[in-house]
């Protein structure tokens, strides 16, 4: 005979959670009154709309560093996000924040990417750059609020303020004035719940770390160069003291997963003792408090260490630029062509305004994928191409 269990409500589930901990009994709300789910959190069933969302299955064919056709083997903005979230879930774990919350900000934060990575992003800000500018973090927020085109009672995805307001990672002053609550924090100079400040730390821990794997994979870095980096020199050699028959990629992972974890470990007890010090018995008093999600100040350095030989190495590698030069030019063509006929544009992405009509270009560049982009771009540009 099966048993049957009770399920449990939503307090039930989070009745481990520290003070400080966002609570989704205790959430600001949705931009639309929703009845409450029955089997779920509310942070829990934001997480299942982004999943569900078009713009996250779009994130598999968006760059993070290398243009998608160029191997299978290489992260994805998809691959990237999945990193982030385990990461993230692993660090509010151990804190005893909402994981789900955490999770669910991790899964939207890179939603608003532009095709080809950092590379389309500032092309698509250089064209907007009389309209308001682009910024992908912005774009995040304007897709869940939205553009997502999935319910009947509401455009976007009507999640939850705090899952919002983690996913709004930058901001400047003018933006923050025009978003209402979400971007209240911008200007009051307070933090996010601890759940953001830990989707952004996880954001950085998995993107510096995997880059190194790309950049190897890829031929571009070459382990010797990376000598010069404290946290990698120190955890080759632990791995090659440990493990003195590996060569190779089975090296290369050892040495990474260490890094990885010394970063997590030193994030988690770092964030403790800054617990203990604030002694925040509520997610308001988070806010008040100085950021206290943090690395110790000496891995701090080492990773700005990491990320600077990344930056010098990787991201401005000559092929690497190509790639970016490429970018540029594909975004700018499709942005001036659309800007110059608008009927050139699907009927759901044109207007008689013409500041809409800009935004709406911004919009539908924005949500391509990388290859849908080189697609549309031959569309408009060889003559050969339907």
């Amino acid at each position: 005979m099966n048993k049957v269990f009770d399920s449990q409500s939503p307090t039930e589930l989070e009745a481990h959670l520290a003070p400080y901990a966002a609570r989704s009994a205790h959430s600001r709300g949705r931009r639309y009154a929703e009845p409450a789910p029955s089997a779920r959190t509310e942070f829990q069933r934001d997480r299942d709309r982004i999943v569900h969302s078009t713009a996250f299955r779009r994130l598999e064919y968006k760059t993070q560093v290398f243009v998608n056709h160029e191997g299978d083997l290489f992260r994805t903005r998809l691959t990237h996000t999945l990193e982030v979230a385990q990461i993230a879930r692993s660090v509010a774990r151990n804190l005893r924040a909402n994981e789900d919350l955490v999770e669910a900000i991790s899964l939207a934060h890179d939603l608003g990417h532009t095709p080809f990575g950092h590379a389309g992003q500032d092309a698509l800000n250089n064209c907007m750059r009389d309209h308001g500018g682009f910024e992908h973090n912005l774009q995040s927020l304007a897709v869940v609020d939205e553009l997502e085109e999935h319910y009947g009672g509401f455009n976007g995805l009507n999640l939850c303020f705090e899952t919002r307001e983690g996913i709004l990672k930058h901001c400047s002053r003018e933006n923050a004035a025009r978003l209402g609550d979400v971007g209240e924090r911008f200007l009051s100079g307070k933090q996010p719940t601890i759940e953001a400040q830990i989707a952004n730390l996880a954001d950085e821990i998995a993107y510096n770390n995997h880059d190194i794997d790309d950049g190897l994979r890829s031929g571009l870095l070459h382990i010797d160069q990376l000598a010069e980096v404290e946290l990698w020199r120190i955890h080759y050699a632990q791995a090659v003291d440990t493990y003195r028959q590996l060569d190779g990629r089975r090296m290369i992972h050892e040495t990474i997963r260490r890094i990885i974890n010394t970063l997590i470990v030193d994030l988690i007890e770092t964030t403790r003792r800054n617990l203990r010090l604030a002694e925040p018995v509520s997610p308001d008093e988070v806010r008040d408090a100085p950021l206290l999600v943090a690395h110790s100040d000496e891995v701090a350095a080492q990773a700005v260490q990491l990320k600077r030989f990344l930056f010098k190495n990787l991201y401005r590698h000559y092929r690497v630029m190509r790639m970016t030069s490429k970018a540029h030019r594909v975004i700018t063509g499709l942005f001036e062509t659309f800007s110059q006929d608008h009927r050139l544009l699907p009927p759901d992405h044109q207007a008689s305004d013409a500041a809409v009509q800009t935004r709406l270009i911004a919009h539908y560049i924005a949500g391509m994928t990388d290859r849908y982009a080189l697609k549309e771009y031959r569309r408009l540009f060889v003559m050969d191409d339907d």
